[in-house]
């Protein structure tokens, strides 16, 4: 192995090392925003309107998929549900379950990162890719069917009659939906970025390589032989 080539290997092994600590703080970032969309009343909210008086008042307040919190004359909002006990609004239940399953692999992924101290690192990168892969279609799917519920009795008493699939009727989509529909982006490339990293791994070294004169150099998530000649 000449020299350039040992410099070349040194440098890809330095930058694998930096990419993947990077993804693995983003991993458990992810894995973060997942339980805030999941807990959150904010995935629809009503609009600002201006009352001009003549009968009571709209309701305000926002819905998530486990409480509706209605804006009262307290500071705080009064919420009714049941996200104690996890147990999601009637017409939500679906997606509910599967933000709760992405929630689930994700953090399944982010329990993996302790294999590589222990297992072949392109492994784990792939086994994590294909959970976070599984998380993003989880939430998409949760995306799709949210408003494809918006025909219930806690959207009419917080939206008004005009609401129907798709259609919020004096309610708008607010920031928990918003970060959801990120998290699924987040998840892709988070899942593409493990798959690279994996496949790096597999070619970084050939088998035959491995049972020879060489030095062991090992990484906090990446573990390679490095072959040097004298």
């Amino acid at each position: 192995m000449t020299l350039v080539a040992r410099l070349y290997q040194t440098e890809f092994i330095r930058s694998a090392r930096a990419v993947g600590m990077l993804w693995a703080v983003c991993t458990l970032c992810f894995a973060v925003i997942e339980v805030v969309i999941l807990i959150q009343p904010s995935w629809v909210g009503t609009r600002e309107l201006h009352y001009r008086g003549g009968g009571p008042a709209p309701p305000t307040g926002t819905l998530g998929l486990f409480e509706v919190c209605m804006e009262m004359d307290w500071p705080v909002p009064e919420c009714r549900g049941s996200l104690h006990t996890l147990t999601p609004l009637p017409a939500f239940q679906s997606p509910a379950v599967l933000v709760c399953m992405s929630l689930t692999m994700v953090w399944a992924s982010v329990g993996c990162l302790c294999l590589f101290r222990f297992c072949n690192a392109a492994t784990v990168y792939k086994i994590c890719a294909w959970l976070q892969l599984t998380a993003g279609f989880c939430l998409v799917l949760a995306c799709v069917l949210f408003p494809d519920s918006w025909a219930c009795a806690e959207m009419r008493a917080l939206c008004g009659e005009g609401v129907s699939s798709f259609s919020p009727g004096n309610c708008s989509v607010h920031w928990a939906y918003i970060l959801a529909m990120l998290g699924v982006l987040d998840a892709g490339i988070l899942a593409t970025l493990a798959f690279v990293l994996g496949n790096r791994q597999d070619a970084l070294l050939p088998e035959d390589t491995k049972d020879g004169d060489g030095k062991c150099c090992t990484y906090s998530y990446i573990q390679i032989c490095l072959y040097l000649t004298y």
